[in-house]
């Protein structure tokens, strides 16, 4: 569970942007910061606030993961040949959390990592309760039979604020998607503009 599972809406007020583009987020109806300075007028951000903003919208949008775990996903995007920005979105959008959020299954990614908390999603068949699994292309992950008919998963397969991606197979049937390929950041719906690269910049000064 993340730390900040209870002040979620806090992420979007703190970046000023409604970043996984809910209908109820305080931004649409304040578009300040939290807290009694929050009107204030901002100033110009420095490269390096601007980095470090980019780095904390990235990390809040995917359940606010910690500092921790962020910077060993991504050291293992700069061991990987290719594009390091490409490959951090890649091995973002490949944990466990994110698969079940972009399926449908549940309506928010701190839903989904609780969920996988509780035990209700397998993968390939076997019961999986690791938020940060690593889902490779080809594997399926589903919903056991018994937590199918949780109001949870039927209100959010139904929700029409958000699409499922190209890079999932999702049969709501069998309430299971297989996960085809890694994606590239063009190919992932992100409700707001992200900017992998200044990441990259913030933790290669």
């Amino acid at each position: 569970m993340s730390k900040r599972n209870s002040s979620k809406y806090k992420i979007d007020r703190r970046m000023g942007e409604n970043i996984w583009g809910r209908p109820k987020s305080p931004v649409n109806r304040r578009d300040y910061g939290p807290g009694q300075h929050g009107q204030r007028r901002k100033g110009k951000l420095s490269d390096f606030g601007t980095q470090l903003r980019a780095k904390q919208k990235l990390k809040g949008y995917y359940g606010n993961i910690t500092e921790k775990q962020f910077r060993r996903i991504y050291a293992e995007a700069t061991r990987v040949r290719g594009d390091t920005s490409e490959n951090l979105i890649g091995l973002l959008e490949s944990r466990l959390d994110a698969i079940v959020y972009r399926a449908k299954f549940v309506p928010t990614v701190f839903a989904s990592r609780q969920f996988i908390n509780h035990g209700h999603i397998r993968v390939n068949g076997q019961r999986v309760n690791i938020p940060s699994y690593r889902v490779k292309p080809g594997d399926v992950v589903d919903i056991r039979e018994k937590s199918r008919e949780m109001v949870m998963v039927l209100e959010a397969t139904d929700l029409a604020e958000r699409d499922v991606p190209e890079y999932l197979t999702v049969d709501y049937g069998k309430m299971a998607a297989q996960y085809t390929r890694i994606p590239l950041l063009a190919d992932v719906p992100f409700p707001v503009v992200m900017e992998p690269n200044l990441v990259v910049e913030f933790y290669s000064r």
